[in-house]
């Protein structure tokens, strides 16, 4: 039953890495990848960055990166302490199921959606704004508020499922801690503030180490589909800036070097997080 999952990761995860090479030669395609190529060293790294434009995408894939996965632990734990406060379990289901539906749509759809309602002219957001007497904003044509956009917009398609695992964590919390809570005179705020809180500490200490691994993740699918050149100086990250070298200009040979950088910082992210984990919360993959 794994065979069709280990033959897609050996295909596209594990022979892909031959391609590294490239990164590391004057890549000719009309010579194939194992044909005579020119080794050039690390001089593509130099080249890369020894352009203008890098440091910017770097700042811009880190300061998007951080916005999604600090706003993405507040804002779900948030929603699960709000929704473990309704008693209904049919109020419970669908205010669930509506928070979940943006998470199963893919970025193309999303952002056709997305795109109408920040439109500064026709956008229902903006028409609102309007409303109380706000200037229209261009949303996506805006270098300040780009940033700003992706985090919400990514935010509102992923916090939903993932309150998931919160709310399993305030189930097992220990319903005599409440008791015990009511009984020395805590009201509901005084309850969240120190029984439920607490109960949930561990896991958002791991989920906020584990999100460290993605760093440098600023979520393609999002950004290449909403983004332009108006908005490349905040809003170009490195996987849209690998795209243009790779397969909008052709430099293939820069293009990989970048993707191998990228590579490179993010193990060391993500061996880092792994032994955070391991040390503030006793969780281990191996």
């Amino acid at each position: 039953m794994i065979l069709p999952a280990v033959l897609l990761v050996a295909i596209y995860s594990y022979g892909s890495m031959g391609g590294v090479i490239i990164a590391f030669q004057k890549f000719i395609p009309a010579k194939g990848l194992f044909g005579h190529q020119q080794w050039v060293g690390v001089q593509n790294f130099h080249t890369l960055f020894s352009m203008p434009n890098i440091g910017p995408v770097i700042r811009n894939t880190v300061v998007i990166a951080l916005g999604k996965m600090i706003a993405g632990i507040i804002v779900p734990v948030a929603f699960a302490l709000l929704l473990n406060e309704i008693r209904s379990r049919l109020a419970k289901r669908v205010f669930q199921t509506l928070v979940y539906l943006p998470h199963f749509l893919s970025w193309v759809i999303l952002s056709g959606i997305l795109i109408n309602l920040l439109s500064p002219s026709e956008g229902f957001v903006n028409i609102l704004l309007s409303k109380i007497g706000i200037q229209p904003i261009f949303f996506l044509g805006n270098a300040h508020a780009f940033p700003a956009t992706m985090v919400v917009s990514d935010v509102w398609k992923t916090f939903g499922f993932g309150s998931v695992i919160y709310l399993a964590a305030l189930a097992g919390i220990n319903p005599a801690l409440y008791e015990a809570a009511v009984i020395d005179g805590a009201n509901r705020w005084k309850q969240t503030l120190h029984v439920t809180l607490p109960g949930l500490a561990s896991i958002i200490v791991l989920m906020t180490v584990l999100g460290f691994a993605n760093i440098l993740n600023g979520g393609f699918d999002q950004i290449y589909n909403m983004y332009s050149p108006v908005v490349y100086s905040t809003g170009d990250i490195l996987d849209t800036f690998v795209f243009r070298l790779g397969i909008e200009q052709a430099q293939y040979s820069l293009s990989t070097a970048a993707g191998l950088f990228k590579s490179g910082v993010s193990l060391i992210f993500i061996v880092a997080s792994y032994y955070l984990a391991d040390k503030f919360t006793g969780y281990k993959v191996f």
